[in-house]
C-alpha cells in the first residue's frame, strides 16, 4: 500500500512479530505477504495475505511490481495500490505458532505483524529487508512513469522459472 502525503510517496511497511529480531529495526521490515494457496492466484493470496497481516482491506487499482527473491530463496510477487491507515490505531494481525525456543518441544504465539507504518521511500528503505528494496525502485518508478519499467518486469519475469519462455 502507498499514499501520497505531504507531497511526497510513503509506503506501507510492517515489522514482523516472533522472537527473532527484538531489538533490530534495519533490514528486518517486509512488505505484508504469504503463501498462496492451492488454487489461489497470486494476486488473491497478496489481497487475502495483506488482510490477515493487517487487518486492511486491499482495493484496487494494483500496480504490478514484479517479483523479487529473497536471501533464503523466497520468491516474492508483489502488487501496490493506494490507500491510507490511521495510525493511531492498531493494526489487526493474525497469530503464529511456533516452537520457541527451537527444540524445546515448548510452543508459544505471537501476532505475525507487530507494528505497521508509513514510510517516505528513502526512509522505508533504512528498515524493510535489502532484497525487497527493488520493489520500492519499481512502484516510484510506475508512480513517476519512468520509461522502461514495463519492460524491465518483462526482462525479469522472463528469468522467473515460472515462466516458459518462448
Amino acid at each position: 500500500m502507498y499514499r501520497r502525503h505531504r507531497h511526497r510517496v510513503e509506503v506501507f511497511i510492517a515489522r514482523p512479530g516472533g522472537p527473532w529480531f527484538p531489538n533490530r529495526e534495519r533490514d528486518i521490515w517486509t512488505i505484508p505477504k504469504g503463501e498462496v494457496e492451492p488454487g489461489e492466484e497470486k494476486l488473491q493470496a497478496a489481497i487475502r495475505e495483506f488482510r490477515e497481516e493487517v487487518g486492511l482491506i486491499a482495493s484496487p487499482p494494483y500496480i504490478e511490481l514484479g517479483w523479487i527473491r529473497q536471501k533464503g530463496g523466497k520468491t516474492i510477487f508483489a502488487w501496490a495500490f493506494e490507500g491510507d491507515f490511521d495510525e493511531s490505531k492498531p493494526i489487526r494481525s493474525n497469530m503464529v505458532e511456533i516452537e520457541w525456543p527451537p527444540g524445546s518441544g515448548r510452543r508459544k504465539r505471537w501476532p505475525e505483524i507487530v507494528q505497521a507504518k508509513f514510510y517516505g521511500i528513502d526512509e522505508a528503505r533504512e528498515h524493510l529487508k535489502q532484497a525487497q528494496h527493488p520493489l520500492l525502485d519499481r512502484l516510484n518508478a510506475a508512480l513517476h512513469g519512468t520509461e522502461g519499467v514495463q519492460t524491465g518486469l518483462a526482462s525479469e519475469f522472463l528469468g522467473h522459472p515460472e515462466v516458459q519462455r518462448r
